[in-house]
């Protein structure tokens, strides 16, 4: 056995091969099931896709590197779920492509973020976070409250996202261009930070 370790340890080629064959065997028993898994592949009860408003709300999020600062994932630790609530599970994120899970937590977890503030406060929040937060870095965003959110795409966005198992129906699609008229980026920001985390309050 020794000197087959020893062989091993000599040969970089070989030592790569086995390190590359075991790491995929690992991942495969590891991530393979949960494809099949109900509870990482069906939304929570009473989760529903983002609707027109929303969704462009989200692109905007990730536009302007939201993700960077903010994660969308309460981890299952005593600390996490009092400070923000209930953990995050995977099936409240079965629409998010891609999710906002994140690693890094510069500013406060958004994931449990809907209704915790009304609609006034995140405007006020977003014009000029210290307004409200004197301590906060986040920079303010006050041309979002300029900028009209984008109507000419979303028609596309949604049928694409409908090829991937969103059920959104012809209907919603056809009226989508019309929810966002005279809505600004900010509206659509707003709207999609107060659905973040309630479906699975509504759930429980």
């Amino acid at each position: 056995m020794s000197g087959m370790h020893q062989k091993i340890e000599k040969n970089i080629g070989l030592m790569i091969v086995l390190i590359i064959l075991v790491v995929s065997v690992g991942g495969l028993v590891e991530i393979v099931p949960l494809f099949f898994q109900k509870s990482t592949t069906e939304p929570v009860a009473g989760l529903k896709p983002y609707t027109a408003l929303q969704l462009t709300g989200r692109d905007v999020y990730v536009r302007e590197g939201c993700y960077n600062c903010h994660s969308q994932m309460v981890r299952p630790f005593r600390a996490e779920t009092e400070r923000y609530g209930h953990y995050s599970v995977a099936g409240e994120f079965v629409y998010d492509r891609p999710f906002q899970w994140g690693s890094k937590r510069t500013g406060p977890d958004l994931a449990r973020v809907g209704g915790r503030y009304n609609d006034e406060w995140h405007r006020i929040h977003l014009n000029n976070p210290r307004d409200l937060v004197p301590e906060s870095n986040m920079p303010g965003y006050p041309w979002l409250a300029r900028d009209a959110a984008d109507a000419d795409t979303i028609q596309s966005k949604m049928r694409t996202l409908r090829t991937l198992g969103h059920p959104y129906s012809d209907d919603e699609i056809a009226k989508a261009p019309e929810e966002l008229k005279g809505k600004t980026e900010q509206d659509a920001l707003i709207a999609y930070l107060q659905v973040l985390g309630t479906a699975l309050k509504k759930g429980q």
